[in-house]
């Protein structure tokens, strides 16, 4: 992830320089990556970014991510390549971004909007003026960064709602989350999904929780990491499979639940 923006941790000589909480953390540290994204959301949080319930919805799903061995299960794989496919063939796909997503893969969101041609819009659950404006202006800022400044950005004048949904998140962009046939949303919540899935639109989402209502509801739940999701997404948009109407979504998560279950297990076997 390209992450040159001051607001992130500085790396050199291969140790990640946090002057914040955590003094300098080696590349070999076992725990390299979770601590990047734990310390981007925590700077995030201090811009005025994020939300405080941000952080714990993060921790809940570093939980789940341990019971996989922070890897991506050959389920959530089949996901990742189902969801490329469909997103190719969409008329109107587009990316849906609330702050956490964008404090850890804003750069990679925006790649892959750029690959399809599609909006970024921000829709977030604790909007404020003050957030919004922060939140387009890093996107914005990480776009001129990329060369990436014809990626559509919206969220800022939302001229629509999503019918059947209560609450700010209901408000959104007609050339965008409203008109769209398909929608990637990393980091869903359940009364969003079940209204977007009432419309009729296919919904992508990115849950660590294989249980939650949200990978339950979704069209597909890619129940991975958000980053390591998005990596790969932009992987297989080069290298497109084609898309399968027969694909079993909900073999998919199982079969991820499969993997957590299977590992606490193994610890109690071992114990």
């Amino acid at each position: 992830m390209n992450q040159e923006s001051g607001h992130f941790p500085r790396k050199t000589d291969g140790a990640l320089h946090i002057p914040t909480t955590m003094g300098e953390v080696p590349e070999s540290h076992p725990r390299y990556a979770s601590l990047m994204s734990r310390q981007r959301l925590v700077d995030a949080m201090k811009e005025g970014l994020l939300a405080d319930s941000a952080l714990i919805a993060h921790g809940r799903g570093e939980a789940f991510d341990y019971l996989i061995g922070e890897r991506t299960a050959p389920g959530a794989a089949a996901a990742i390549d189902e969801v490329a496919a469909r997103l190719l063939v969409a008329e109107r796909p587009v990316i849906s971004v609330n702050g956490n997503t964008v404090a850890l893969a804003c750069d990679e969101l925006l790649q892959i909007a750029d690959s399809l041609g599609c909006p970024l819009e921000v829709n977030i659950y604790y909007r404020t003026p003050e957030r919004m404006a922060g939140l387009l202006e890093r996107i914005k800022a990480r776009a001129t960064a990329l060369d990436l400044n014809h990626v559509e950005i919206l969220g800022a004048n939302p001229d629509g709602k999503i019918p059947g949904l209560e609450g700010p998140r209901s408000n959104c962009c007609k050339d965008g989350i409203l008109g769209a046939d398909m929608i990637l949303v990393p980091l869903e919540d359940g009364d969003r999904c079940e209204a977007l899935i009432a419309m009729g639109k296919q919904v992508f989402v990115i849950d660590l929780n294989p249980l939650s209502r949200t990978a339950k509801t979704a069209t597909i739940c890619i129940v991975d990491e958000v980053q390591r999701t998005v990596s790969a997404l932009l992987s297989r948009l080069k290298n497109p499979k084609i898309p399968d109407p027969k694909f079993d979504a909900d073999a998919s998560r199982r079969s991820v639940l499969e993997v957590m279950l299977d590992a606490l297990e193994r610890d109690q076997t071992d114990a």
